[in-house]
């Protein structure tokens, strides 16, 4: 049996030795390279350009600008940027591109035969701005005073509401109400790989680019929208990815880079281009988790049971949408907690500002909202003087419960189990010891008397799969292979074009097409990525990727063993899964199916604290997913633990400073990811597998889960460790001394 398993990872040798080719190491013959000159304008109009003393250095081959691209607009979800920021662009898109809304919109891209060429060749770019009003604060967005987008008439768009119930007998049914004003931070995706891409012409005559991302369709589809060419005639395939995490679903190089072969094939120059970004142009140049503002009141009865739940979130988008308002779908859903919540109003919105924009990253607004509940819910126990865990046990969502958006949850309800599980492994009945020794600083270890230690616990739910009606699919190939006398193939073949950004998707994708065909696993292949060679697997985000390469896998598997018994050789099945439909959410009430599937967490967190210096050590967290299935556990295990350090930076260290639009520390020196000393010490990975009855073999996604409920857990550690409560984050130093001078 192939499921279950955990055999080596084909690509481990060479990302280890440096052998893997990434984006930026591919060899190219006689190659140009590519510049992507910024506007470093984060609200402004461009009224003159020059390119004449650029295009005189020496080795410069070609600037192109807003008026060489075709259609200049692109977005994932809507075509609210464009392309290039300039003059006499051909006028065929819906925004205007002669203003600059965000420090990194692009306002060129010139292409010469150096590196050191092309920048020179930027520095001498004449560009006459005249500056406008930057709207940097949340509240200044919402007065609309100034518009970053003046064609929607608001700087605040895609308003979602929940009404559920009665507030009134909600509030009345109250013995107590707990609330607050909570801020969530911006968030970096840092990966190790930054943007790099090369493009050239294939030998089918098609526009080639070869890069890092999540959704080698979708980048096809918005380069063709862009170039104004038919999809067919651009092809769009993945190095190695050297990490995602939701930062690379969105358009960084794919368009620009193709625009430039375009430009280059036209001149009759049959030349590959190549383009890296150096560090701080990746953490300028891409957008970030969304920083937002929640107000949120809470009520329960005497013995925990909640009543009524209120939430007013806000969700900061940035200059274009990017996914805000997807994002915010999740966040709106999410804000209440996985309960049984008789009584709701929610409303959330989006809102434009001229900061770096907000986008997809790993929970995908799944963090916002289980911050806000589950505090809300920490806090209620606090004031019930209730077990944490117990309150929740009351509250749970169960199988055949109604959700938030007033329908009944997907079957497979599992956090009743996962609770209880997590409790039991974390010994949540039991006295925590004394404080280890500490020495957050190397040279000045802390004094015993001022450690203290605490105990958090947080629950969530997360979805599995595209949402709001996105019309979710995924297709696979698999092709047997044997002599014409052969009972059953001996070797199979699968085609997928799942992105794998580190997760392990390719080995997880060849295990199930071993256990759906009988072949054994060493005598499967795959080719991965491309598509020129693959139907479209949708992206490697929102926790569906197992879920669904393995439903297609197994509705190949099905035709090709069709086709073998009917003696082809090789047999051949392609399959396009589709789930069962999501709903957009009624405008009005939210009502309506906004998921086909879940996946459920817990976790519990152990810290020390400093209270001199305001450090936190998280000693030991253990954290509980059904994942249904675990295709293989030891990827599981990894991307638990991989999960958890992310968040853990998330909520303990990682500042990104924005001021008037300008990311102040655009580099790793300044913007401190944790390190091997700082990530928790024990990281407790409790794989439950209870069965998705939707999923392959029982399978749900979880890659995206042990983020979920981190930073609640944490900061009812620190609660339970100091008194006092923090509604905001990161918890650095600092925060944390203030916290307790003010207690």
């Amino acid at each position: 049996m192939s499921l279950g398993s955990s055999p080596l990872r084909p690509d481990a040798w060479d990302k280890v030795t440096g052998a893997a080719v990434y984006p930026a190491d591919r060899p190219l013959e006689d190659p140009l390279v590519a510049h992507v000159v910024f506007s470093n304008q984060p609200h402004a109009r461009v009224t003159a350009m020059s390119t004449a003393d650029a295009q005189a250095v020496d080795g410069v081959v070609a600037i192109l600008t807003a008026a060489d691209v075709p259609v200049n607009e692109f977005g994932l979800t809507m075509f609210d940027q464009p392309v290039l920021v300039g003059l006499n662009d051909t006028g065929r898109a819906a925004v205007a591109a002669d203003v600059s809304r965000w420090e990194a919109d692009k306002i060129a891209v010139i292409i010469a035969e150096t590196a050191e060429g092309a920048r020179e060749s930027a520095s001498l770019l004449e560009v006459a701005w005249e500056p406008l009003p930057i709207v940097g604060d949340l509240d200044h967005a919402l007065s609309d005073q100034v518009l970053v987008h003046p064609e929607t008439g608001s700087n605040s768009y895609n308003p979602l509401r929940i009404r559920k119930g009665d507030m009134d007998a909600g509030w009345a049914a109250a013995d107590v109400v707990v609330e607050g004003v909570y801020e969530v931070p911006w968030q970096e995706h840092a990966y190790l790989q930054v943007e790099a891409a090369s493009a050239w012409v294939d030998d089918a005559g098609r526009i080639t680019v070869e890069t890092s991302g999540q959704w080698t369709h979708e980048d096809q589809e918005q380069i063709a929208h862009a170039l104004d060419l038919p999809v067919d005639e651009i092809r769009v395939r993945y190095a190695e990815v050297g990490g995602a995490f939701g930062g690379k679903e969105d358009m960084t190089l794919q368009i620009v880079m193709a625009l430039a072969v375009r430009h280059l094939r036209n001149r009759g120059i049959d030349r590959p281009v190549r383009c890296q970004w150096s560090r701080e142009e990746s953490i300028v140049g891409h957008h970030k988790r969304h920083r937002g503002r929640i107000a949120a009141r809470l009520g329960a009865t005497r013995d925990g049971r909640i009543t009524a739940v209120e939430a007013d979130v806000i969700l900061d988008a940035g200059a274009y949408n990017f996914t805000s308002n997807k994002v915010l779908g999740n966040a709106h859903l999410t804000v209440a907690g996985a309960y049984d919540v008789p009584n709701a109003r929610i409303d959330s919105v989006a809102v434009y500002t001229n900061n770096v924009p907000g986008g997809a990253f790993r929970g995908f607004g799944g963090p916002q909202g289980a911050f806000v509940a589950e505090t809300q819910m920490n806090k209620l126990a606090a004031e019930l003087d209730m077990d944490p865990v117990e309150l929740r046990r009351i509250n749970t969502l169960t199988n055949g419960s109604v959700g938030i958006t007033n329908v009944v949850m997907p079957d497979g309800v599992t956090l009743p189990q996962v609770i209880q599980a997590c409790a039991d492994s974390a010994e949540m009945d039991q006295a925590l010891s004394a404080p280890a020794p500490f020495a957050p600083i190397a040279s000045l270890p802390s004094a015993p008397d001022a450690l203290v230690r605490g105990r958090g616990f947080a629950a969530g739910y997360k979805n599995v799969g595209f949402s709001f009606g996105f019309p979710e699919r995924c297709e696979a190939e698999i092709r047997l292979h044997g002599d014409p006398g052969d009972h059953v193939p001996t070797r199979a073949e699968v085609f997928h074009s799942g992105a794998e950004v580190g997760q392990g998707a390719h080995l997880a994708i060849c295990q199930m097409t071993a256990e759906a065909t009988g072949v054994a696993l060493e005598s499967v292949t795959g080719t991965f990525s491309d598509t020129a060679t693959s139907g479209d697997s949708g992206s490697a985000s929102a926790s569906r990727l197992t879920f669904m390469a393995g439903n297609s896998i197994l509705g190949a598997a099905e035709e090709a063993d069709k086709a073998w018994r009917n003696g082809d050789r090789p047999a051949v099945g392609k399959f396009r899964f589709v789930p069962p439909p999501t709903e957009i959410l009624d405008a009005e009430t939210g009502e309506g199916q906004p998921n086909f599937s879940y996946g459920y967490m817990a976790q519990a967190v152990e810290v020390t604290v400093d209270l001199e210096t305001g450090h936190i050590r998280v000693d030991r967290v253990v954290s509980t997913h059904d994942v249904g299935r675990a295709i293989n556990p030891e990827l599981v295990k990894g991307q638990i633990e991989g999960a958890v350090v992310q968040a853990h930076g998330y909520v303990v260290s990682e500042n990104l400073v924005v001021d008037d639009g300008r990311i102040q520390n655009p580099r790793l020196s300044q913007y401190l990811i944790p390190g091997i000393g700082d990530i928790p010490e024990v990281v407790d990975s409790v794989i439950l597998e209870l069965g998705d009855p939707r999923g392959p073999w029982g399978a749900r996604g979880m890659a995206e889960m042990p983020y979920i409920t981190y930073a609640p857990a944490v900061i009812a550690a620190v609660h339970d460790a100091t008194g006092v409560w923090f509604d905001a984050f990161p918890l650095t130093p600092s925060r944390v001394l203030d916290g307790l001078q003010r207690r």
